[in-house]
């Protein structure tokens, strides 16, 4: 959410944005709305204070006088009655309208319509070379007899996933290394639920706009969250912070839930688009200063790189265009992990800088040193997701004779193991 002052100042530069991130918004009927609701909220206090004064007058009038004095004070409190209707219904409309308005992107941004139009920074590692045809994720886990996606979709549907034996192992200890790397570079570790209110998706942005992809539970007014980044962007809301508390850096482990509605046809097979899968996220709360929000913007970028590296899969960084970053985020970096079979890069991470734009909308404050409140700046990245992050792991690193190759930091947390997996070929 921008300031409205912001949008009162700043037409243009707001129009802008609703033009480049191709959001339906007419700025213009949001100011007139906006002067409307000044205008009433006017006639309301002149009321009001023409029924004060009023009031005044019965007192000292005298007892032909007073009758009239009565009955103008009636006529008065019943046109405010009147208005008030009016005006919350003015005031909610304008809030579903500011909920809607997309944040400014920083300059540099590149201008586009969708991903087609994103821009490839750089790309890190070297592809594999296989000496053997190799085998697409699919193939690998049922060869090694490590899913069953047949029975599963029996029992809970389409784009479901069961792993079995060692590769649940693998998920586990994936997720369990992300966990750590992050807490080694000062992460707290949260284990969060994904059971949200309502309130919490429009803190986060997800809210308007992305209803259709959330599961519901209309009986409990309860939703699962589709990323990590949702409940704990809520812990503190409303609450007033210290500027010695921030900055809060997060790394958050929970289930995820996506109903993927609007991509039937698409990534059916597999790993890949799963309506439910389980996310280390990081979370980043600091002052709100842009020199620091993107210093923490390349920490959270660097961290995933990170952990990409040590699993020893080649990626690479694009920068989202203003159509692709999403109506609340001023920077947006994707990374994109090779996957042999399909010979491209599939998105894994997406770091997110928004300024204020959520804070605003969940009451996240703090004081500054000078004991002026200010709305935090946020930041977001996936530390890993998965099972998709497994779809190039098991390509990237399988061997001739079927077997995984496990990278040497992932050992650890696989009892020492250099391969799983049984020869099958």
């Amino acid at each position: 959410m921008l300031d409205l002052r912001f949008i009162r100042e700043n037409p243009d530069a707001v129009k802008r944005a609703v033009q480049v991130k191709g959001v339906d918004l007419n700025i213009d009927e949001l100011l007139q709305l906006d002067r409307d609701l000044v205008a009433l909220k006017q006639r309301v206090e002149s009321l009001l204070t023409e029924r004060n004064a009023n009031a005044k007058l019965v007192p000292k009038a005298s007892a032909d006088e007073r009758p009239a004095l009565i009955q103008k004070g009636k006529d008065l409190a019943e046109d405010i009655r009147a208005l008030e209707p009016q005006q919350r219904a003015h005031e909610e409309q304008l809030k579903q309208l500011l909920l809607r308005v997309p944040n400014i992107p920083l300059d540099g941004v590149p201008v586009g319509k969708d991903d087609s139009e994103n821009v490839e920074l750089r790309r890190e590692g070297k592809l594999p070379e296989f000496d053997f045809t190799p085998l697409d994720q699919v193939e690998i886990l049922e060869k090694q007899g490590w899913a069953d996606f047949e029975r599963v979709a029996r029992v809970s549907g389409s784009r479901s996933y069961l792993l079995k034996g060692e590769a649940v192992l693998l998920e586990m200890a994936i997720l369990m290394f992300a966990l750590d790397f992050l807490a080694g570079r000062d992460f707290t570790p949260l284990s969060t639920t994904a059971l949200v209110r309502p309130e919490t998706l429009v803190h986060s942005g997800h809210f308007p706009g992305d209803e259709e992809s959330v599961y519901r539970f209309a009986d409990d007014d309860l939703m699962l969250a589709g990323t990590v980044e949702v409940p704990i962007n809520s812990l503190y809301a409303g609450e007033q912070l210290n500027h010695t508390d921030l900055p809060l850096t997060f790394a958050g482990l929970s289930a995820a839930f996506r109903r993927e509605a609007g991509s039937a046809g698409r990534d059916v097979r597999g790993l890949i688009r799963v309506h439910e899968f389980r996310k280390v996220e990081q979370y980043v709360m600091c002052r709100a200063d842009q020199a620091e929000g993107l210093k923490w913007f390349n920490t959270l970028l660097g961290n995933a790189e990170g952990i990409l590296q040590a699993l020893e899969l080649p990626y690479r960084v694009i920068q989202n265009c203003t159509g692709d970053m999403g109506a609340g985020k001023v920077l947006m970096y994707d990374i994109e992990t090779w996957v042999p079979s399909e010979e491209k890069y599939r998105e894994t991470h997406s770091c997110s800088y928004l300024g204020d734009w959520q804070a605003r909308r969940t009451g996240l404050r703090y004081r500054d040193g000078d004991g002026k409140l200010q709305y935090a700046h946020t930041l977001n990245n996936t530390g890993i997701a998965s099972p998709r992050i497994l779809v190039p792991f098991l390509e990237n690193h399988q061997q001739a004779d079927g077997t995984v190759r496990i990278p040497a930091a992932l050992r650890p947390y696989l009892g020492g193991r250099e391969v799983i997996g049984k020869p099958v070929r």
